[in-house]
């Protein structure tokens, strides 16, 4: 049965139901384009109306139509926002060319050509000068009816179709770009989605699993070495071993699920029983009551990822683990003499050189709750890992209001 606590975000939940109400680029790119071919036919209509009708006049007047609306379409897609100043300068240019000089031959039958170009401006300059540029188009046609002495109803008419065809023309364009860029930002979210997934999976196989695979061949040693002479020791062994399979199985579950929850008294006697069947001698004092659930899940990683180093990188004879608290900060101590039984030289303190995976990844977890960890060989020759985290996390470290990690806040190394 799914975990309740796992269930969408109502936010996202909503989002997720109303993307399809938002078109696809293409359908958007139709609407465009739909739109400037029924001005199209409007103009080819209006020189039909008011105009003589000869062949000659009719072909010139749909080859320059589909002229201007052609720059038009160009001018309005989405590409077109990338033009350098000077393509979009002579585009403009080419367009007031056609827009103004058919009207000695067409009259006021081309008046209409004059929303395209207003739209043109608006798509071209800044909004501080495309405006009053645009009401200069706009009002161009209307004053050159007046001179030639229209009637008000027909100066009217050919203002508010040119504000009409500008405007409409204008506002699709812009909305296809911002379909556009919808879509776009839609699938570098999805990306990125995909990226934290995998980083998150990398990272819990790395935390959960890197110590149950430790501990099932350090037991899997020790059973080696005691089937012959301590059969009975190596039968119980065996049924460790077992159950420390099951619990690595059941992480795998948790990995692929998302969801992980674990608990620092819970780590330590783990820790505890790890640590003797390897024959290092563990004093163990981990009794900080009740935790919050990130910090204690937090804590918990961090003593799993100290152990898991001991039993994989040095060789130890005593280790010793405490956790105390006070009024608002939790310490978590492991010290063990790994190193300083293996009589090498004193290396370079680990916060001071590249750190592993799974020290970078502790790193990260108690950054996000606004704890601290410090890894490194101290002065009495023995290695410490100290963890701080306080009390109560500064934010929420990546989980759900009930204090369930969330799997797409996870951030891993």
């Amino acid at each position: 049965m799914p975990d309740p606590r796992r269930a969408a975000p109502a936010p996202f939940a909503s989002k997720a139901a109303h993307r399809t109400d938002l078109p696809a680029p293409r359908l958007a790119r139709a609407i465009t384009v739909t739109a400037l071919g029924c001005y199209a036919a409007v103009t080819i209509l209006n020189v039909l109306r008011w105009g003589e009708a000869g062949a000659l006049r009719l072909t010139v007047c749909i080859g320059l139509v589909l002229l201007v609306f052609g720059i038009q379409f160009a001018t309005s897609a989405p590409a077109a926002r990338a033009w350098s100043t000077r393509r979009r300068y002579t585009v403009l240019a080419t367009q007031l060319v056609l827009t103004y000089l058919p009207l000695f031959w067409y009259g006021l039958s081309w008046g209409s050509m004059e929303g395209p170009l207003a739209a043109s401006v608006l798509l071209t300059f800044r909004p501080s000068v495309a405006w009053p540029l645009y009401g200069v188009v706009v009002a161009s046609i209307p004053f050159y009816a007046l001179m030639l002495g229209q009637p008000a109803p027909q100066i009217g008419y050919l203002l508010i179709a040119g504000m009409l065809c500008g405007i409409v023309i204008y506002g699709l364009s812009r909305l296809t770009d911002l379909v556009y860029e919808v879509h776009e930002t839609r699938e570098e979210m999805a990306r990125m989605a995909v990226g934290q997934e995998r980083l998150r999976f990398a990272r819990d196989l790395h935390d959960l699993l890197g110590y149950s695979l430790s501990a099932i061949a350090l037991k899997g040693e020790l059973i080696q070495r005691l089937i012959r002479n301590h059969p009975d020791r190596a039968r119980a062994e065996t049924a460790e071993l077992l159950a420390v399979t099951r619990q690595a199985l059941a992480d795998v579950r948790l990995v692929s699920s998302g969801y992980r929850d674990m608990s620092l008294r819970d780590e330590a006697e783990s820790a505890a029983a790890i640590l003797a069947a390897a024959d290092i001698q563990a004093d163990v004092d981990v009794e900080c009551g009740r935790l919050h659930p990130v910090v204690d899940t937090v804590l918990a990683t961090a003593l799993r990822e100290g152990v898991t180093n001991i039993l994989r990188h040095s060789k130890v004879r005593r280790c010793s683990i405490s956790a105390t608290v006070d009024a608002e900060t939790i310490l978590l101590s492991l010290v063990n003499d790994g190193l300083a039984d293996q009589g090498a030289p004193r290396p370079q303190a680990a916060d001071d050189r590249p750190a592993r995976s799974g020290l970078t990844n502790l790193r990260l977890r108690f950054a996000e709750i606004g704890g601290s960890l410090t890894v490194g060989l101290r002065e009495d020759g023995r290695f410490h890992l100290e963890a701080r985290a306080p009390v109560v996390p500064s934010t929420d470290g990546g989980t759900s209001r009930d204090g369930a990690p969330r799997t797409d806040d996870r951030i891993a190394a």
